[in-house]
């Protein structure tokens, strides 16, 4: 039986200014989360009214995946539902295992851009405007590039056993990983 990593990402309906700081992620609300799972090798887009599926899915896998994941998307969902993610999920946060390398934090897109010779198509406020002009397909595309970055991303650093990034004067450095697919 395959391996089931499901990568996974979500935008929020609201700003941590919005909800009081970001001591409150839990009230910022979901527009869509997107999951990636290998073993249905397929995407599934879900609004806020859907995380029970969501949690469903997520529960059933061998490994979740994303991008500061951990300590911002576990955070908001914790205003949908009382399941605690981070005791109960086997989670690889990308970002988590970066910063723990290199003593400091790094975007997706200097990750990306290095990495995959791509960035990101937009960012977390402009899914916000989108949110308040009523844009789904919007959010929902852009989330779901989001959650092909991380899976390439970790499948590269898979595959060579480091990825790349930009450093803070837009140099280009390497950086060893430890991430399986297996």
């Amino acid at each position: 039986m395959p391996r089931d990593i499901v990568y996974f990402d979500l935008e929020t309906r609201r700003t941590a200014n919005d909800v009081g700081g970001w001591g409150n992620k839990h009230k910022m609300g979901v527009s869509v989360a997107v999951t990636y799972s290998t073993k249905l090798q397929e995407y599934l887009i879900y609004t806020e009214d859907e995380i029970a599926d969501l949690v469903h899915q997520m529960v059933r896998a061998d490994l979740v995946v994303g991008f500061n994941h951990i300590s911002f998307d576990y955070e908001v969902l914790l205003g949908h539902t009382v399941f605690d993610f981070r005791d109960q999920l086997r989670s690889l946060d990308l970002l988590v295992e970066l910063e723990q390398k290199l003593g400091h934090r790094l975007k997706l897109e200097a990750v990306a851009a290095a990495t995959l010779g791509t960035g990101k198509t937009a960012d977390g406020l402009e899914a916000i405007r989108w949110w308040q002009q009523g844009k789904m397909a919007e959010i929902a595309e852009y989330c779901c590039y989001d959650v092909k970055v991380t899976k390439c991303i970790h499948e590269y650093g898979a595959k060579h056993g480091h990825v790349k990034y930009h450093d803070r004067n837009g140099r280009e450095q390497i950086v060893a990983v430890e991430w399986s697919t297996d």
